[in-house]
């Protein structure tokens, strides 16, 4: 099993919640109100008056083969509207209880 942390801008949302039902993934945690900064490009979401936006984020345990196709449509939903921003991470899951 894998976890998948993905971090997105809050004007994703409907798009990450589709997504989700879409590949079948019921449990998942999710955080609102994430402050931060990606590393590559773009600017701060602060919820702060000179950077309003903010972004959300969820961990979500999944089997090893819905890895591959979620993180497609990580990526795909960041081509569409790079200006708001999307990432995705993954790690092993060793146990579960």
């Amino acid at each position: 099993m894998k976890s998948i942390f993905i971090v997105y801008n809050q004007a994703h949302t409907e798009k990450v919640a589709y997504m989700l039902d879409h590949f079948g993934v019921r449990g998942y945690t999710q955080w609102n109100g994430v402050a931060g900064r990606g590393s590559e490009s773009g600017n701060p979401h602060l919820g702060t008056h000179t950077w309003p936006e903010q972004n959300q984020a969820l961990l979500a345990v999944v089997n090893d083969d819905k890895v591959d196709e979620i993180l497609e449509t990580v990526k795909k939903i960041d081509e569409i509207n790079t200006e708001v921003g999307i990432r995705a991470f993954v790690w092993n899951i060793e146990q579960v209880v």
